[in-house]
Formats: structure tokens, sequence, C-alpha cells
């Protein structure tokens, strides 16, 4: 038997994170895991699929944009981050934990096979998610990836099809049509990203269309076979597809079946999440806290910020968490950063399309639009559908966090030309109708003419008509085809690991 202060159970960027702050804050600690330290982030998910996404936009073949995705996931080998832990002072365990009471758990340690009991002070539960599959007759009987699958795979199929129009989906059909296969994306609601406004699902399926992939929406999979080529798909409304393979990015839930949660009283249904307070303790027993995704928070950069919260409450620092800036972001090209709350009916809302600012201007596409919220004069949410569109946002998130007046936000001066203008624009529209709406005057000289627009108003005076540029024209893309041969590549994991 092991004493430790705090037992982490599992190892993703939360447990990581977790482990590594209470030990540099004196705490004696362990970290179980049975897969990759450092979870799905570095090696299966978030890096593996922004690599192969900048490869595509730099015009690579798919074999130079594998091995630079395998160069930045480190080939799947987590022994770097375990020994970096170890070094800190972290105890990292390989195996299972399972809790047996209050203060115990049993670990069935990898490779050995040997149990190892641990006691704790605190336990912190940090093990991640898993895949859900739709319930589609046929599906166990075909060729399938779960999205982490297709993120590590070294081939690339003629036909694909990718189920889901969530971020992830959206990400792995740019991606493979980008190097040449043949994509049809599937999503059962009626937009891509249903959880954000219409139109940005809109202008992101035209993007993906424009990359060349075929886009069903609003009728879900009903039936899945398997022919001598590969396999057909069938749709509710009577639409078959052939493909080569079937993507799945149909959704997730937290990983919790069989960490022993009965034994300290603690009872979740199934699918759902861990209940914790804003301190991030869970419900319930005392020292028992969670991070990550097991609390229905689904973004690396939250699981991390939930970690922060977790290690400085267990090393004496009281803090809780304020949800209310927490961006979610889509890597495809254009991006999508939204941030806060959704647009509601009795919210202020102004629209701003990204092309109507010099910086848009000077592109070849239509790049996107942004939707700004407000209450009461406050920044509430936003959304944006643009050309790295979280490098620009960010200020949103911190006016969103600090609640910082419309009426001073409308007043920053962005630089010229950037994106950042089109939210200069869209903050002022915000502003004039919140001093509309409480019969005021205008509080600063927001309604004088801009220097951007008083540029453009000389430019258009002197400009003879035979100097006007034509109309743009979309350029060719050009991408490598390949129909590589199916490899079996092993990665770790039992066959019911659906990572």
């Amino acid at each position: 038997m092991s004493a430790f202060d705090v037992v982490v159970l599992g190892g993703g960027t939360a447990g990581v994170h977790v482990a590594t702050e209470v030990a540099r804050g004196g705490k004696s600690v362990a970290l179980v895991e049975a897969g990759l330290i450092g979870g799905e982030s570095p090696y299966l998910a978030c890096l593996p699929s922004n690599s192969l996404l900048l490869s595509a936009g730099r015009g690579e073949a798919w074999e130079d944009a594998v091995a630079r995705r395998d160069e930045v996931t480190g080939g799947l080998d987590d022994s770097g981050l375990a020994q970096r832990l170890a070094e800190t002072g972290v105890t990292v365990i390989r195996g299972t934990g399972r809790i047996t009471g209050p203060g115990t758990l049993s670990v069935d340690a990898v490779p050995a096979g040997t149990d190892t009991t641990l006691t704790y002070s605190d336990l912190v539960i940090a093990t991640g998610c898993e895949p859900v599959a739709p319930p589609i007759e046929g599906l166990s009987d075909i060729p399938a990836w779960t999205t982490a699958e297709g993120l590590c795979s070294p081939d690339l199929p003629r036909r694909l099809i990718v189920l889901g129009g969530g971020p992830a989906g959206c990400e792995l059909a740019q991606i493979y049509a980008a190097f040449g296969s043949q994509v049809t994306l599937i999503e059962a609601e009626p937009g891509l990203l249903a959880g954000e406004p219409a139109f940005v699902g809109e202008i992101l399926a035209a993007a993906l269309r424009r990359a060349g992939a075929e886009i069903f929406l609003g009728s879900p999979a009903t039936k899945a076979e398997r022919t001598p080529d590969g396999l057909t798909l069938a749709l509710e409304d009577g639409t078959r597809i052939d493909a080569d393979r079937l993507l799945l990015a149909t959704g997730r839930r937290p990983r919790l079946t069989g960490l022993g949660l009965d034994a300290l009283g603690i009872t979740v249904t199934p699918g759902q999440a861990l209940p914790t307070t804003t301190s991030c303790q869970v419900l319930g027993p005392e020292h028992v806290w969670a991070a990550g995704d097991v609390t229905g928070s689904t973004h690396t950069h939250a699981s991390r910020y939930q970690a922060g919260v977790v290690a400085a409450n267990i090393c004496g620092q009281p803090r809780e968490a304020d949800y209310t800036a927490i961006p979610r972001c889509v890597f495809t090209t254009p991006s999508v950063y939204a941030v806060g709350e959704p647009a509601r009916p009795e919210f202020a809302t102004a629209r701003v399309s990204l092309s109507e600012v010099a910086r848009g201007r000077l592109g070849l596409d239509d790049l996107g639009s942004l939707e700004l919220y407000a209450a009461d004069g406050v920044l509430a949410g936003a959304v944006a559908v643009g050309p790295d569109a979280a490098t620009w946002m960010a200020e949103v998130t911190l006016a969103i966090r600090a609640k910082i007046p419309v009426s001073i936000l409308a007043d920053v001066v962005h630089a010229f030309p950037t994106y950042g203008e089109a939210l200069q624009a869209a903050f002022r529209e915000l502003a004039r109708g919140d001093q509309t709406e409480k019969g005021i005057g205008p509080l600063s000289e927001l309604d004088m003419e801009t220097p951007e627009d008083d540029a453009i108003e000389q430019h258009t005076e002197v400009v003879a008509d035979e100097m006007v540029p034509a109309a743009r024209r979309e350029l060719p893309f050009d991408v490598d085809e390949a129909d590589a041969a199916e490899q079996a590549r092993a990665v770790g994991f039992d066959d019911d690991d659906y990572r």
C-alpha cells in the first residue's frame, strides 16, 4: 500500500496539469493512467488536426503532411512527458484505477498485472471522455474510424464519409478533402455546428463545398452495409452513399464507467457529466475534485483552466471557476471562434461582414462575418467566422470576462487594416443602440467619419474608371490524390478503448 496526499485518476491535459501544480506545491502525488500520458489533445486530437490543416493550407503532399503530423505528435511516444512529470516529483503509475472506498483505490498495474492499493487525502477525477457511436444498423460490420484513428492513420481513403457536422467532423472533412479524398459530410441537424448561430454553419458549409466536400444536412444515417468495394451508408430520406471508409464524429461522453464512484456515494446517469461546484469539487463527498471532460467541459483550454482551479484549492488557495468566457474554436479555413452566451431575443445584436473592412477587401473570398451580443450595455457573447478568427477575437473574451461596457469598447482604436476593425464597427453599433435606448446623446465622437472612410472616399474621387480592378475570381486549388493501402497501426489501446 502506497500513501499519497493526492491521487489523480487520468493523465490527460487536466490530470497532468493538476499533478504538476500540486507537486510543485509540496504535495506527494500519484497520477494513474493506462493510455497516453498527456491525453488525446497532443497525440490524437487538437495538435494533429491543426498540423494537417496547416499542411493543407501550405499545399503539401499527403505523405509530407503525415510526416510533419507524426513529428508534432512525437510518434505517439509519451515517455518524454512521463519523465518530466517524474522530475517534478509526480509518481506515474501505468494502469487503470478503481475507487474502493473513501481514501483508497486499487490499480491494475500495467504491464505487471498486479493490483496496487493507494491511499489519498484528495482525489482528482480527470479521466476524460470517449466517443459515442450512433445507433445505426450494421455499423459494427463496416470499416470505420473514430476521430482519433482518423488523425493518426497514414492512409488517405479515396472515398470517405464523415458522420457528424460538429467541430471535429468539419475539421476532418476539410483535411481529407484538401488532400484529395472524395469526402461526404453528413449531419442529422439542419446545419453544421448546430450549437452556433445558423450563419456560422452556412459560411462553413460553403467553404467545405469549395474544397470539394459534398454535404448532406437534415437526414440522419439509418443503415450501414459492407460491399465488395467498401461500404454503403443509407440516410433516412433514402439517399445511399458509397465509400471506402466511414469516420465517426458523432459526439463524446464523460469516461466514468468502472471507476467505482458508487463507493463514494456518487451516482451519475450514464452519459452525463460529474456534477461539480464552482471550485471544481464533486458534489457529495469531501476532498474529491474533477477537471476536464468529465465535468462536461470539452475544450483543452477549459480543462487546463479547471485544473488550475483544482490545484489551487488543494494547495489551500481558495479559487472558483468562472465559465462566462470560455472560447469555442473550430480551426477550419475560415475558422470559427465563439465565446460567451449565444444570441437571445432580449440581447442587442450587431452583425458585421468582414468584407466591409479594408483588410477583408484585400482578400479573394467571402471571408465571413461576426456577431456580438450585449445586455444592459455590457457584452454577453460573440461569434465570428473568418481567417484565424481566434487571433483577433481574444479581446472579446477579455471584454466579456471583465464586463467592460460597450461604450468603452466602442472607443478602442484598432490598427488599420486589420480584421479587428470589424469588431470596432460592431462595438460602435451596440454603443449607439444602447445610448438610443437610454435616451441620451453620444458620449464620444463615435459618429464622426473614420480615417478609413475618409481614405476610401478620397481614393474613389481620384481613381480613373480604367484603373478599377477587374472582378475577383477564385484560383483553382490543386490537390494531390492518393489511394494508399490500408495499414494496421497499433497505438497501445485495448480493443474496447474507443479513443
